[in-house]
């Protein structure tokens, strides 16, 4: 029989017949250590062991039952660690107090009082030697089967100690070195791999040919991983990382869940503290709503709604798809949590006042989280009319329908696009802002509010999933403009702070994130092209991996948004909300507007609706049988949509 098909027989066997096999190998043990523990003692190699052999008979009899209760035998070979280890030290004490218990009762005349100590070392390491040397051979046997990857691990802590042992068991990496920042650790070796300080990689790397480094250093700010990433970035060298530790703690991720960098790990800033009570005051023990629950927002919404323990989430989404994927998970979410609150999925659009209304009724709603909207700028600027009918009547029939249903509260999801917009979707967020504002001042008891902010990480239509999509196939990369910049925020942080500035609403509050720092599109397109592995394909390096193809920009896209309209903002109980103090027209002006609008939109009339965005938007005299637009005009401070 060939060696290749040895080894496949053996990794074929079932688990009976390997834990047969070791226990035999276990059962040859246990007479060989006594002989062996014999002869050491006596100081002869063969000693007459004659007179003695009801020890090795109560030995063997009893070794195999204590060492299988101590679960020797479930232990697989692959992955025997210490706690194996510390069955076979117990077992081993346990068979040697039986030899001496033996060697007293009989008596065994002659038999030597240091022998049970001797045999239980020996037999301790001559079933520990076999399993790890099976365990040697196995992991050879599969290393030679699958190619490995040379790889860096950076932390060699315990988490970078844990992972290289775990990666050289899987077979398909090959840790080669450790870098660490410890001055303390450097310069020594750990499980066989040397430690060298960060700025060796250059050198190691060239003498590994690793191409990847896995980043086994977590800390609860993300601080030391990210600065480890903009470390790594100019080295072109795959980056990957350990799932979180709160993560490896709750057994939801193991230490082998190994990822890619992503881009909330470049991007991300360190979480800041909720206020409890604010987290909570607009949610807890109410019946909430949460229109497009199934999208990116909305369903992140809805997760921190639950957590937050209200009477009863009503989820409204028109994709039957979304409403089902988002329905099941916040049912098997409040189960694991031991949250018991009717959740109901309600299926439709918010375009329709009479059954956005009827809901509301239907539920008892107090509070609704208003996330429903058509967001994609280039697919709303090709589709005005639906963007228009779904962002900014949807809100007005929504919003109509809350106050005629007692709602308490009402929270609008806008965003950065609606501030001096060129774009049809900024206008139609605009415009529901506007309705919102104007129908406060005739509410007695619905408080409308709005949060504005800008890109979230994650989401669907984001920049960044149509990166790494490219990048995984092979580029080009394709940015609009070398100087477009976006506000980037997490799905989770934004949802968070939504629910806060909730808390704080007076009534038609405009409230603003605090989004940090505008981000250059294309320098992150560079970084995730780097930490991904490759080099980028320019001028200055013709054999790079990937190219960056400058497209330009797509009808009604900035080169860079903002978050207010004027210069009035105001700081609120939380360091990241803040409060504009935006002007706003009307009801009595701006229904008249909209009812035009809404006219044309159900005419098809796209001549009329395209006259209405540029008065809208220019500020001009321009009369579609509106009235005066110039007051509106003042307020929203539009560019033109439509060129002349």
């Amino acid at each position: 029989m060939s060696k290749q098909r040895f080894f496949q027989r053996i990794h074929g066997w079932q688990r009976r017949d390997k834990a047969l096999l070791a226990g035999s190998v276990d059962l040859i043990s246990v007479p060989v250590a006594l002989y062996a523990a014999l002869g050491l003692r006596l100081g002869q190699w063969l000693p007459d062991a004659a007179p003695f052999w009801p020890a090795f008979l109560v030995a063997m009899v009893v070794s195999i039952p204590i060492f299988a209760g101590f679960g020797l035998y479930r232990h697989m070979i692959r992955h025997i660690g210490g706690h194996a280890f510390t069955s076979v030290a117990q077992g081993a004490g346990i068979i040697a107090i039986a030899v001496t218990a033996v060697a007293y009762m009989v008596p065994l005349a002659g038999f030597p009082r240091s022998v049970p100590v001797i045999f239980w070392f020996l037999l301790l390491s001559f079933v520990i030697g076999s399993r790890y040397l099976a365990r040697t051979i196995l992991l050879w046997d599969l290393r030679n089967e699958r190619p490995q990857n040379p790889i860096l691990i950076f932390g060699a802590g315990e988490k970078g100690l844990e992972l290289a042992r775990i990666l050289r068991q899987q077979g398909e990496y090959a840790p080669t070195a450790f870098l660490d920042n410890n001055v303390g650790l450097q310069h020594r070796s750990m499980d066989g791999l040397y430690i060298y300080p960060p700025d060796q990689i250059a050198r190691v790397l060239r003498r590994t040919g690793a191409q990847e480094v896995f980043v086994a250093v977590a800390s609860t700010g993300n601080g030391d991983r990210r600065q480890i990433i903009e470390f790594l970035e100019p080295y072109s060298v795959r980056v990957r990382l350990i799932p979180d530790l709160a993560e490896i703690a709750t057994g939801r991720q193991s230490l082998a869940n190994v990822r890619d960098v992503e881009v909330d790990d470049i991007l991300g800033r360190d979480a800041v503290e909720p206020l409890p009570h604010l987290l909570s005051d607009s949610v807890q023990g109410r019946r909430v709503l949460v229109t497009g629950a199934g999208g990116s927002i909305g369903s992140e919404l809805a997760r921190q709604i639950l957590r937050q323990e209200p009477e009863s989430l009503v989820l409204l989404d028109q994709s039957e798809y979304g409403l089902y994927e988002i329905q099941r998970e916040l049912k098997a979410l409040a189960a694991v949590e031991g949250l018991k609150l009717p959740i109901t999925p309600v299926l439709g659009s918010v375009v329709s006042q009479p059954f956005i209304l009827r809901t509301f009724e239907q539920y008892g709603i107090e509070t609704v989280y208003h996330a429903a909207a058509y967001k994609h700028v280039e697919l709303v600027e090709r589709n005005a009319i639906q963007g228009l009918k779904n962002n900014t009547f949807g809100t007005l029939h929504t919003a109509q329908a809350a106050m005629d249903a007692g709602v308490n509260d009402f929270i609008l999801i806008s965003t950065d696009k609606a501030v001096r917009t060129t774009n049809v979707m900024g206008a139609s967020k605009r415009l529901a802002e506007m309705v919102l504002q104007a129908l406060q001042v005739n509410s007695d008891h619905t408080r409308f509010s709005m949060v504005r902010f800008g890109n979230v990480l994650g989401s669907s239509g984001s920049v960044v999933p149509l990166f790494m999509e490219q990048i995984e196939q092979g580029g080009p990369v394709t940015v609009t403009h070398k100087d477009v910049t976006r506000y980037f925020m997490t799905i989770p942080e934004a949802a968070q702070l939504v629910l806060q500035a909730a808390s704080m609403a007076e009534g038609g509050d405009v409230f603003l994130l605090d989004m940090g720092k505008p981000v250059k599109i294309l320098d992150l397109a560079k970084r995730l092209i780097r930490l991904k592995g490759y080099s980028i394909l320019d001028e200055d390096t013709p054999d790079g991996d990937i190219e960056i193809q400058i497209t330009g920009l797509k009808p009604g896209e900035k080169l860079h948004e903002e978050l207010l309209v004027g210069d009035a903002v105001a700081g609120t109980d939380h360091r990241k909300i803040m409060r504009a103090e935006e002007g706003f027209v009307p009801w009595t002006e701006l229904r008249g507007a909209l009812n035009t609008l809404e006219q044309a939109c159900d005419d098809y009339d796209y001549e009329a609706i395209k006259s209405f965005i540029e008065g809208l938007v220019e500020g001009s005299d321009i009369r579609v049988q509106l009235g005066d637009l110039r007051a509106l005009a003042e307020v929203v401070d539009f560019k033109p949509v439509y060129p002349a």
